[in-house]
């Protein structure tokens, strides 16, 4: 819809219109200091100034992580286990049975190296093994999508909650800092049937 130009003849009505008008309250808006002010006019156009692209551009922020950090996803997740062994892993006083360290592995040779380890520990009878991940290093070069920091320390979690480890795993909580902190996990197995 293209707007169309105001008539001399419609202009000069609102003119007298608006010359009868009253305002309603004009002695509240010199009581709060609010009457208007004179507006000069300035004709001149403001002169451009020079531009560069990406001059106004914000420094990027670290990271842009909508699922949260690893460690807060599996504290939140509920207690499934003995409330009170629970409360000795946690302080660190329950001793691992078993570890594997991923330390300079990919997720190629982790994945299968972790598969194996748990259905092993599972079905030798153990009930807390150690899971060493790294925490990781910063490998992100600042392109358009961001790069998680600790590969396998975010994919180990999701491997062990997945089928089939998911029937061997009852807990995953982070280790305590006398056996890797946030570079580790302790994983405690379900009894053997």
């Amino acid at each position: 819809m293209t707007r169309r130009r105001v008539k001399p003849d419609e202009l000069e009505l609102w003119r007298r219109v608006a010359k009868t008008t009253q305002r309603l309250a004009p002695e509240r808006r010199e009581e709060h200091g609010l009457a208007p002010k004179p507006v000069a006019k300035n004709t001149a156009r403001p002169l451009l100034q020079e531009f560069e692209i990406g001059q106004k551009r914000m420094p990027a922020k670290p990271e842009h992580n909508l699922s949260g950090d690893i460690a807060e996803r599996i504290a939140r997740q509920p207690v499934k286990m003995d409330q009170k062994t629970y409360g000795k892993l946690k302080r660190g006083k329950v001793v691992p049975e078993a570890r594997l360290d991923l330390h300079g592995m990919t997720m190629d040779q982790a994945h299968p190296a972790l598969m194996g380890f748990i259905l092993r520990a599972h079905a030798q009878g153990k009930r807390l093994v150690l899971v060493i991940t790294g925490k990781g290093k910063s490998r992100d070069e600042g392109g358009p999508i961001p790069v998680r920091q600790g590969v396998l320390r975010h994919n180990v979690p999701q491997w062990l909650s997945s089928p089939p480890l998911a029937q061997a795993v009852l807990q995953i909580t982070e280790a305590h800092i006398s056996h890797g902190g946030g570079g580790a996990y302790y994983v405690y197995l379900r009894r053997q049937r």
